[in-house]
């Protein structure tokens, strides 16, 4: 015992930030809706090196995870605590993208002024070190400032160079493992204490089982950042993490992988969460994003449900097919939508789609008609509305850079719900205009009724939840002013945390305000979670609610496709169902030669 009072303390702090607010305030919960991957995966990594005490037997690494998102930062409070324990110390600032880099920077200078070593990595380091061939101002002078900039993934033992570095304090400005992404499997569990898994709404918690992406999407960063040869975890991993976890109460996740669907080792993964359901009562609670060709992988949606998703986000991006070529988005095939969403509807499972608004050929008026062509003909629950961004790191944002392109200066905007670039064919006003009338066009109490019945039509089906989901995205927006999935419950505002250059306010003004905000908030949140919950009871106490179908749910025909609005309308939609039907033919005569070469043979 006297030798372990003797251990030096190394302090290690990981800080996921969060971004500003238009008033520059932090975006801060007291629950948030979505955990931190990155934080969770450090954390894994970090636990890790104490075990194999990276730092030496006498040094106990004590780890501390914040995400900002629900956690305020006290950097003042933060030093005086690794003060007391020694001074010996490194901040992580962990999976900081690009509207979260002005506020990443700004919880590391104080920490800088005090002497502290700060690293700071993520998707904007990672990108525009992958993507450009000089280092853009921004990340300069924040390595000018003294903060260590990490570009790649922390696996396969290189997070600790960089313990090593802070304790021996020889830290370099620039940590890049960008040309040598690493393997997965046998690395570290991701996991978080229940601390700090308890600030996130549900209890959820996070992993990947895989990283990279083969496709070629302009405006994607994974595959740029990330690789675009994919990387797995092993089934043995997957149960690892779930036991891990369990052991402190949590067995609801969010599985990030860009898309499971495309991750070859997905079968494995689900047969050993139903073995483990089976033969232990292990059930877990699941989310995954997937493409939109999933339902014609044999089983997948089958036992995806058995494993325990319940809820999985489709990069659906556009209803225009001539808008998916132009973003090389061409795995995309809106002839297959219907039937991949109504296989996801049919199974019991909540569908969450991405939707991109801004593209070239976008109008005011095709943009407003694809919203109610989605919501007659598809079984959509969530519609995820984003800005066309050229994030740094993406095709896209090479392309305008090189060529010189107006791309707006303030990165705090590059959170896809801000406009960042001029439209070819609309002012600014306009597409800002049209953006949110996108967003009242979907979320109108008809069609939220709509989403309902079409659950409601599901036997043991709980109509009311996805009222209330609907609710609470048509909330956020409208109330709090910014993207849905940046939203929590309780709005947390604190004076003095305002972003570098702006002035704090004086406290009477600043309290008036909030106490206005506040008020005017709850104004919102109370009429429309009445509307929700009225919706929801109404359905689930309907005695025909069984009986309710629409066009969205009948069953696919393909001789009736240019029937639809959805191939008669859309720029491209035509084209779509000629080349389907092409491709159908082709492969009707292929099977018919096939069947003509075995009767002959026979």
């Amino acid at each position: 015992m006297l030798a372990a009072a003797k251990k030096t303390k190394f302090q290690l702090i990981l800080i996921k930030p969060t971004h500003y607010d238009d008033d520059g305030y932090p975006i801060t919960w007291m629950r948030s809706h979505i955990p931190s991957n990155t934080l969770a995966a450090l954390y894994g990594l970090g636990a890790d090196s104490q075990r194999r005490e990276v730092l030496g037997p006498d040094v106990e690494i004590v780890m501390r995870p914040i995400d900002e998102t629900n956690t305020r930062v006290r950097p003042e409070k933060l030093m005086a605590e690794i003060r007391r324990t020694g001074g010996k110390a490194l901040i992580c600032l962990v999976g900081v993208q690009t509207n979260q880099f002005p506020r990443a920077v700004d919880i590391a200078r104080p920490f800088i002024k005090a002497g502290f070593p700060v690293a700071l990595g993520g998707f904007h380091i990672s990108g525009c070190l992958s993507m450009l061939p000089v280092t853009p101002p921004e990340i300069q002078a924040a390595m000018d400032m003294g903060i260590s900039m990490f570009a790649g993934e922390a696996e396969e033992n290189r997070f600790d160079e960089v313990m090593r570095d802070a304790f021996n304090g020889t830290m370099k400005p620039l940590y890049n493992y960008m040309d040598n992404l690493p393997n997965l499997e046998g690395e570290p569990t991701p996991w978080l204490p229940p601390s700090a898994v308890s600030r996130v709404e549900g209890g959820m918690s996070s992993f990947d089982l895989g990283r990279g992406c083969p496709f070629q999407c302009s405006f994607c960063t994974i595959i740029n950042v990330q690789g675009r040869k994919s990387r797995f975890r092993n089934a043995d991993d997957l149960e690892a993490i779930v036991r891990d976890n369990l052991s402190q109460g949590i067995t609801s996740f969010f599985i990030t992988d860009d898309n499971m669907a495309r991750n070859r080792h997905w079968e494995d993964f689900f047969d050993r969460l139903i073995e483990l359901r089976e033969n232990e009562g292990i059930e877990c609670q699941l989310i995954i994003q997937v493409d939109t060709q999933c339902h014609r992988i044999p089983n997948f949606i089958n036992k995806a449900r058995w494993a325990g998703v319940y809820r999985v986000f489709i990069g659906l991006e556009n209803v225009n097919p001539d808008n998916l070529l132009a973003a090389k988005k061409r795995q995309n095939k809106i002839t297959e939508y219907r039937k991949m969403l109504q296989a996801w509807h049919t199974s019991g499972a909540s569908t969450w789609a991405g939707y991109i608004l801004g593209f070239p050929g976008d109008t005011r008026e095709s943009i407003l008609r694809d919203m109610e062509i989605i919501k007659k003909e598809l079984p959509l629950d969530i519609l995820e509305l984003f800005i066309l961004t050229p994030l740094p790191g993406s095709e896209d944002h090479q392309k305008l850079w090189k060529q010189g392109v107006w791309m707006d200066p303030d990165l705090n905007k590059y959170d896809v719900h801000h406009r960042c670039v001029h439209h070819p064919k609309m002012s600014d006003a306009e597409f800002d205009q049209v953006y949110k009338e996108a967003w009242k066009a979907y979320y109108t109490p008809e069609h939220i009724e709509t989403v309902t019945r079409r659950h409601g039509a599901i036997p043991g089906r709980n109509p009311g939840e996805v009222a209330k989901f609907m609710t609470m995205f048509k909330v956020v927006f409208e109330a709090e002013g910014i993207h849905p999935l940046e939203g929590g419950a309780v709005r947390l505002k604190y004076r003095r945390d305002r972003r570098h250059g702006l002035p704090i306010v004086p406290p009477g003004i600043f309290h008036v305000k909030l106490a206005a905000e506040f008020w005017k908030k709850l104004t919102i949140y109370g009429r429309l979670a009445w509307q929700g919950w009225r919706i929801g009871q109404m359905v689930k106490n309907d005695p025909k609610r069984l009986e309710y179908t629409d066009l969205a749910l009948e069953p696919v025909v393909d001789e009736d496709m240019d029937k639809l609005s959805l191939f008669s309308e859309t720029s491209g939609g035509d084209a779509a169902v000629s080349k389907r039907r092409s491709e159908d033919l082709a492969r009707a005569k292929t099977a018919a030669a096939h069947n003509q070469r075995l009767a002959a043979a026979e």
